[in-house]
């Protein structure tokens, strides 16, 4: 609780977590920079974390599938955010599924001193199961947003990011040469054939 006592005076503040859900290619990073941007224009003090394990595209910032880009500061772990997030009105973290569940506790305590929390990350793993602390940010949150692809094989709404390799590892980086998002239907065929 030192990070209540240390934050900004929180009189007045109305602190909040909004989560960004969907599958891989749903334009959550999208949606996430963009809402990061509208606060920066409105003159917000604004951080933007990622877990420093994503290297995809940058080291140092948060991108989108379709290049979009945003400066961020990679972290080992969640309690760093706290430790880096003193006197800031909002918050976004990205790729939020790669995290423990004490991001939970993070985001909490950030929305309880006043701060805005925006989350964005997958929602499930490549099995289909909830993704890391996803679900229980959901319960949390003031503000959920689920966000669709499209489905690479008929066209409809996906929610499901089929890994195209062999791995039984939760955690495999890649991108369109690894996962394709799929619809229920199409994942459904995907998996069983």
């Amino acid at each position: 609780m030192e990070f209540l006592e240390n934050s900004v005076d929180n009189a007045g503040k109305r602190g909040s977590v909004e989560v960004i859900a969907g599958s891989m290619f749903s334009g959550k990073t999208e949606e996430l920079i963009r809402r990061l941007r509208r606060a920066m224009f409105a003159g917000l003090k604004v951080e933007i974390f990622k877990p420093s394990v994503d290297i995809r595209y940058s080291e140092d910032k948060v991108v989108s599938h379709d290049e979009k880009s945003i400066m961020s500061t990679p972290v080992e772990n969640a309690s760093s955010i706290l430790l880096l997030a003193s006197g800031v009105e909002v918050v976004g973290i990205d790729e939020a599924q790669f995290f423990d569940n004490s991001l939970i506790e993070v985001c909490t305590m950030l929305a309880d001193s006043g701060t805005r929390v925006i989350v964005a990350g997958l929602d499930m793993d490549f099995s289909g199961k909830p993704f890391g602390p996803m679900p229980a940010l959901m319960a949390v949150a003031e503000y959920v947003s689920k966000v669709h692809a499209i489905c690479v094989r008929c066209g409809n709404l996906a929610n499901y990011s089929h890994r195209k390799i062999k791995s039984d590892k939760v955690v495999v980086l890649g991108e369109k040469d690894i996962y394709e998002p799929l619809c229920r239907s199409c994942y459904i065929k995907a998996v069983n054939r």
